[in-house]
């Protein structure tokens, strides 16, 4: 899980690797966060966990505050979060999640990526059986911090796994567990670098390096798309 965890940031930071494709979705994400709940951090933890993400990847504060500003705006107010699943060569499997104000317009793109790609749009539900969703908490080793002690202090929050590489700490929770993990965290006094929902396949596949040099372009070019904010495999 921690490979396929490590595999995936690098990918992703690999594609997303300029501020210009990254900023926006980020963005967009804090906006969506701040739309649901209150726009004050402190009162909603969906907000603070986007707006941590976006600080661990450098977005400047002025943007930050710029994307929880547009959550009231009016052109926000038919902001969506929506959810497409697609085939792809090699026996791949695409779940892809999206945040939209015009789902025609998103369904045609990502419908189109695909075919061209050699790939299908499936219908929504399909896939839904081979991910399972997890809470996934990222942060850094503090001194004199135990793994042991901690893995037994996270039971309260959910705790299903927890990692420890070179420094870094891997927390893994079920989706349902995402706020009361936070918390516990917090209570704790760990500062979370990174916090995210991830997609994680029940039944993962091996490929070739060729195989996945055509599925990582296709992923690309789903990403390049300013609507789609994540997309998970089955790999």
């Amino acid at each position: 899980m921690g490979r396929a965890f490590e595999y995936r940031k690098a990918s992703k930071m690999k594609r997303w690797g300029t501020m210009s494709k990254l900023f926006p979705k980020l963005g967009k994400i804090i906006t969506m966060a701040a739309k649901e709940g209150s726009s004050d951090p402190d009162m909603n933890s969906k907000l603070r966990t986007a707006i941590l993400n976006a600080k661990a990847e450098n977005m400047p504060k002025d943007n930050i505050d710029a994307a929880i500003k547009r959550a009231s705006a009016k052109d926000t107010a038919s902001m969506l979060e929506v959810n497409f699943e697609g085939k792809v060569p090699h026996g791949v499997l695409l779940f892809i999640e999206c945040a939209t104000d015009n789902n025609t317009r998103t369904v045609a793109n990502v419908k189109n990526i695909l075919t061209k790609n050699g790939g299908e749009l499936l219908t929504n539900g399909s896939l839904e059986f081979m991910f399972t969703r997890k809470a996934v908490f990222e942060f850094l080793l503090q001194d004199g911090m135990n793994i042991e002690e901690l893995e037994l202090e996270l039971i309260d929050g959910g705790l299903e796994e927890i990692e420890e590489e070179d420094g870094v700490v891997l927390v893994t929770a079920d989706y349902t567990s995402f706020g009361k993990m936070n918390e516990v965290l917090e209570k704790l006094g760990i500062e979370i670098t990174k916090a995210n929902l991830e997609r994680i396949a029940n039944t993962p596949i091996t490929i070739s390096d060729k195989a996945q040099e055509d599925i990582d372009k296709i992923i690309e070019r789903l990403e390049d798309d300013e609507d789609v904010q994540k997309v998970f495999s089955n790999l």
